[in-house]
């Protein structure tokens, strides 16, 4: 309770006991009782509570979180063209009077949600898209009266900017943006476009009116039943889609590692094909240096197993020619060992 409210009240005050003071004494004198009006009493009771009513009526305290719209009728317009700011002020007693505007933050919610928004039940924006689907917005719209502008406020609402402005100017500009993008577009990618641009817009109405608009918020968009079921089956779809995608990458890297597996053994195959390659060029040229290392080789290979032995016959054209020896016929005709029977020796 502000200073002029305290002295109105005390000065009523007075009043009263001033009244009560006077039925008293009357009710005394009714009975026959002795009874005499103190009339010094009464004009200290009815001064006092005329100055302090008075002094009430012209003290206003304005708090720093409101603004004062003094209406006057010492004034041509009515009104004073200047609000109170914060703090104490004298007005002209019984001639003027305040209207106090709040310049805090306020939110108007539009909800379907019936606990949450000022309007009892389902309070949401309906509108429909650019492709003629219905979609429902629930929204909030945080403003605040200009400080500035409050005695501009009150000429045009006196109070009542709220229900008669804000509200229907904002569920009209959603409505209208709302029929300028697809439903696509407002469940996806224009979501944010959409919400800036119903901002941007009720932020210029907002100030000519004499409003502040701190943010507007689109809390959520719901769709018709039928949509929302199109949009459950999409988003399956993409899923399935998404993982043939995957099943496809993976065929295609397991495709990839297979051909580089043959790759690599063809690559082997090509290096061991050129590494004998080489080795038979190499062993041409040694053959084309020293063609007896072939008969060594020969020889070393068959070694563990030789049977035959040829011996070289005379030099020259003229020689005789080389004699061939059979070593395992010659072995068979060989004479076996008899076999003797053993001697036993007797001890004496």
């Amino acid at each position: 309770m502000d200073l002029g409210a305290t002295f109105w009240l005390i000065g009523w005050g007075l009043i009263g006991v001033l009244i009560l003071y006077v039925l008293f004494i009357a009710s005394q004198r009714a009975q026959r009782r002795e009874a005499k009006l103190s009339v010094t009493l009464v004009i200290v009771l009815l001064v006092g509570g005329l100055a302090l009513n008075t002094l009430g009526a012209g003290l206003v305290f304005i708090q720093p979180q409101e603004r004062g719209v003094v209406i006057s009728a010492l004034s041509g317009t009515g009104y004073r063209p200047v609000a109170l700011g914060p703090g104490l002020h004298w007005i002209m007693p019984y001639a003027e009077n305040v209207v106090r505007y709040s310049i805090s933050n306020q939110t108007y919610t539009m909800v379907a949600q019936s606990a949450e928004g000022k309007v009892q039940g389902d309070d949401s924006v309906s509108a429909r898209t650019a492709d003629g689907q219905l979609v429902y917005f629930d929204a909030s719209v945080i403003y605040a009266a200009n400080p500035d502008k409050v005695v501009k406020l009150h000429i045009q609402w006196q109070g009542r900017y709220e229900e008669e402005f804000v509200r229907p100017r904002a569920r009209s500009l959603i409505y209208n943006r709302a029929a300028q993008f697809t439903v696509e577009q407002i469940y996806g990618s224009k979501r944010i476009e959409l919400q800036q641009a119903i901002q941007d817009e009720i932020r210029q109405d907002f100030e000519v009116q004499g409003l502040t608009l701190v943010q507007f918020l689109l809390r959520n968009i719901s769709f018709s039943p039928e949509y929302a079921t199109a949009v459950e089956q999409k988003q399956i779809a993409q899923q399935n889609a998404e993982r043939a995608k995957f099943l496809v990458q993976q065929q295609e890297q397991e495709a990839a590692r297979l051909r580089v597996e043959a790759q690599g053994i063809r690559d082997a195959a090509v290096t061991r094909a050129e590494g004998e390659s080489k080795a038979l060029l190499l062993v041409a040229e040694a053959l084309r240096n020293n063609p007896d290392l072939i008969q060594y080789t020969y020889v070393q290979k068959i070694a563990p197993n030789i049977s035959v032995i040829v011996l070289p016959g005379g030099g020259g054209s003229g020689g005789s020619a080389p004699y061939i020896l059979d070593l395992k016929q010659l072995m068979d005709s060989m004479p076996r060992p008899v076999a003797t029977a053993p001697v036993t020796t007797t001890t004496p």
